[in-house]
């Protein structure tokens, strides 16, 4: 599986890209046929209010799953989309099972 991170307007800090890359390296224990996975990191500058904003794509046979989550660091936003996206793959195994 390939992880791709991008961050949009800054230059993400190796501590950072470690922990989404063991993060999402995990994504392969739910569902072994993932293609890869683009992480993308933004800022999201409204009022006085710096949110983290990541979205992941993970590219599966088929399909493209997609999962957004915003939170005051990106680690935690990390963990939340995360989540999101064990969910979503683990739906998909389901359904591919049945067909």
């Amino acid at each position: 599986m390939n992880i791709k991170i991008h961050s949009a307007g800054f230059t993400a800090d190796q501590k950072l890209v470690g922990f989404i890359q063991d993060k999402m390296q995990k994504l392969g224990t739910f569902y072994d046929k993932i293609i890869d996975v683009d992480v993308f990191l933004k800022l999201d500058c409204h009022a006085k209010i710096r949110d983290k904003v990541v979205e992941v794509r993970t590219n599966v046979p088929g399909s493209t799953l997609f999962a957004e989550n915003t939170a005051m660091s990106f680690e935690n936003a990390t963990v939340d989309v995360f989540e999101t996206v064990k969910k979503q793959l683990s739906k998909k195994k389901e359904l591919s099972k049945g067909l």
